[in-house]
């Protein structure tokens, strides 16, 4: 274990004017503070934090953030108090402990609610002070360093927690070692076979390579220095991981992998970049699309490099990384390199979250963090934010250019419809095509490094939500759903106001929106939008809407006509069945079924605001009690019934929509078919468990189709008879449990 001088000494060594006192209380304090505690190791405890400070001093970074490393834990794990580091240590430095302890219990692979929620505290923590992620990554790679002494489950979430969540961070904040340690250390444990594999690989190539990278060094280093560059290359075997995630991302054997060696030329100046760039090109053969140039294009966290790939000595292919001594500081240490951090005159308090060194370069990490802050601030699906925010951490990115000229970076696979929510929100959501080059293309086209877009928008247009399908950044997803949510939404008024017109009109009252706004205290809603929205989803009666508009109103009872339909589920299936409606202020329907008449029994659908005969049917794909139904009424083919969602209801939006509720005597139940559509593995007992699940919940399958059969997979099409939509929903949920099940939905023909 470190003792107190040996780490003052490394603080010192970069930094003279540190507080080494500050530096000595720190160490002294938490030392106390855990003196009776172990790791699972049975070390000390207090180990842990002095050698997350140690990983900091090799960032060099201040006082501050060390003495922070020292005390990360003390509020969390023992009888220290914010108010005591406060008033021992300063506020500065209570505060960045106080935000690690906010997060210290971060667990992102418990409950998908819970890890959104606990990401956010993570990015709203780290936006008030970047020291903060400093410090929580240190901390992360000295428990991934000594994780063997944990339970294997234990091994496997943290594991699993670092390779989705802190190891991409890193690479975001520009840390290239330290994400790839901890890519590497993760990799070790969530699947060591392929890690043993890899590695044992690896031992074989080197030992065929003997010398290699040495030879290669000498060569590159010789032909520099005859050009009177002064460059230092140093040769590099890449990590495991590194190695596996490119065999499986191309779907390639090791030995097909052309670069497991990487050399990192240093030199003094950007023109030395490219002068060395070309020597390395003209001493040897290049390989093509394998080059990328970083300089003048970098990357969101800063990173600058040139690369490039030629084929070297011995016929061996060799990636090329040509960088300033500067961008190669940056490259190792991201946001831990920046000067603001070592210039205590210009920032007195450190860098945080909003300050001029985030406002400097708007294509830096801290652009990023802002962006994400400001997701979080727009009140989308906290679960949304997270699976977005992973999406975004592991892309590699292609740099695209508007017409005007301004450079769009975007993640790999990027499409132009990602690409147009880049530009604005408002783009997107009007987005309809797109020229890229000057050639017109699919909006789901693949962009690639240097392509112009321009994007066609249309004012009346609103984005499908099947785009969301193909679209690759989190802003892009996010917007399309809220999108499709506000158009849900207003569907819902819409239908409402329809409903609420019929309503008015069957009452010899006309309606406005005006009056309906007056009525909100006494219908207990914020705005008649909700009112609209409520009477559409069933969740507000019309009559008390009409009470509450029309006080005093006295509302007619409907009355009941019979009548027979030719077999038991004309109605569900659309088949024709004709119905005499009574005259009157109410009308209402019910069909018998071929079963004996009871006394009392009602079993059918009131139907109000029409005084004519005329036929009604059901819609392919049928309504279950509880679903909420509308009726269209069609000049010269009656009124045809929908459920609600049924995508059929847009090709009406036109014609009348009538009020349209079930009225079914629970005292005499009976079954309706619905339709559902179901992803299942293609495997012996798949069939047979599906039936079993549908059979325990008391419903019964009237048809099944096979509609679509792969190597892996079947599509079926199911008509089960159900009671209501609750007992629907449990057969569908039933149905989502089971393993051999990858996908349940409902379908409306």
């Amino acid at each position: 274990m470190m003792r107190q001088y040996e780490l003052v000494e490394r603080v010192l060594s970069y930094d003279p004017t540190a507080d080494e006192a500050l530096l000595d209380r720190a160490y002294v304090y938490a030392m106390r503070a855990h003196r009776n505690q172990t790791r699972a190791s049975g070390d000390p405890y207090f180990s842990h934090p002095l050698e997350v400070a140690a990983i900091l001093t090799e960032l060099k970074l201040d006082d501050a953030t060390i003495v922070t490393a020292l005390l990360h834990d003390v509020i969390e794990d023992t009888d220290a108090t914010k108010t005591e580091i406060d008033r021992l240590f300063g506020a500065e430095i209570g505060g960045l402990v106080d935000g690690l302890t906010k997060i210290k219990k971060l667990d992102l692979v418990s409950k998908k609610a819970e890890q959104a929620e606990n990401f956010r505290k993570l990015l709203i923590a780290i936006s008030s002070d970047i020291r903060v992620l400093l410090v929580k990554l240190a901390d992360r790679l000295h428990n991934m360093r000594t994780l063997e002494h944990m339970k294997t489950e234990k091994r496997q979430r943290i594991s699993q927690e670092t390779l989705d969540i802190y190891a991409p961070l890193a690479g975001r904040m520009g840390m290239q070692s330290m994400r790839e340690e901890l890519e590497d250390l993760a990799f070790r444990w969530l699947n060591p076979d392929a890690y043993r594999a890899v590695g044992d690989k690896l031992v074989e190539i080197r030992a065929r390579n003997q010398g290699l990278v040495d030879e290669i060094t000498i060569a590159l280093q010789s032909k520099l220095s005859e050009t009177g560059i002064t460059a230092e290359v140093t040769g590099r075997e890449k990590k495991p991981y590194s190695i596996w995630r490119k065999m499986d991302n191309k779907q390639i054997s090791l030995e097909q992998l052309s670069d497991i060696y990487a050399f990192r030329v240093t030199v003094p100046t950007v023109a030395d970049c490219y002068h060395a760039l070309g020597v390395a090109h003209t001493s040897w053969r290049t390989v093509p699309g394998r080059f990328k140039d970083y300089i003048s294009t970098p990357k969101q966290n800063n990173y600058q490099s040139i690369h490039s790939t030629i084929v070297g000595p011995r016929h061996q292919r060799v990636e090329l990384q040509i960088r300033t001594q500067e961008m190669h500081r940056v490259a190792e240490y991201g946001v831990a390199a920046h000067a603001l951090y070592k210039d205590k005159e210009a920032m007195p308090h450190t860098p945080r979250f909003g300050s001029t060194m985030n406002t400097a370069d708007d294509r830096g990490p801290y652009a990023w963090l802002r962006h994400m802050v400001e997701a979080l601030l727009v009140g989308s699906n906290p679960e949304e934010f997270l699976e977005h925010t992973k999406l975004e951490l592991f892309q590699d990115q292609v740099f695209c250019f508007t017409p005007k000229g301004r450079l769009i970076a975007l993640p790999r696979n990027a499409t132009p419809l990602d690409f147009a929510y880049a530009v604005h929100t408002d783009i997107g959501n009007a987005a309809v095509g797109a020229y890229v080059n000057g050639r017109h293309v699919p909006i789901d086209t693949k962009l690639r490094n240097g392509d112009e877009v321009d994007i066609q928008t249309s004012k009346s247009h609103s984005p499908p939500a099947a785009w969301e399908g193909f679209a690759v950044t989190g802003r892009a997803r996010s917007a399309i759903r809220r999108a499709a949510r506000d158009g849900v939404r207003r569907q819902y008024s819409e239908l409402g106001r329809r409903l609420l017109s019929a309503a008015f009109d069957r009452v010899a009252a006309s309606y406005s929106d005006e009056k309906l706004k007056r009525a909100l205290p006494r219908l207990a809603q914020k705005s008649v939008d909700d009112v609209l929205a409520a009477v559409a989803r069933n969740e507000l009666p019309i009559n008390d809407v009409l009470k509450a508009v029309l006080p005093g109103i006295t509302l007619p009872e409907p009355v009941v006509v019979q009548a027979r339909p030719r077999n038991r589920f004309d109605r569900a299936r659309g088949q024709d069945g004709w119905f005499n409606l009574a005259k009157g202020l109410g009308l209402k329907f019910r069909v018998d079924t071929d079963k004996p008449e009871t006394e009392g029994r009602s079993s059918g659908i009131p139907i109000r605001g029409w005084k004519n005969d005329v036929p009604v049917t059901f819609e392919e794909g049928g309504a279950v009690p509880g679903d909420r139904i509308v009726g269209v009424l069609t000049p010269g083919e009656g009124i045809r019934i929908f459920q609600i969602h049924s995508p059929r209801l847009k090709e009406h939006e036109e014609a009348r929509w009538i009020d349209v509720t079930w009225d079914i005597d629970p005292e005499f139940p009976e079954r309706f078919p619905a339709h559902l559509r179901v992803t299942a593995l293609n495997e012996p007992g798949t069939l047979a468990e599906i039936a079993k699940v549908i059979g325990e919940s008391n419903g019964n399958i009237d048809n099944l189709r096979m509609m679509r059969r792969a190597a892996d997979f079947t599509e079926m099409h199911l008509e089960v008879e159900v009671w209501d939509l609750d007992h629907l929903n449990r057969i569908i949920a039933g149905l989502k449990s089971k393993a051999s099940v990858s996908g349940v939905e409902r379908s409306f023909g």
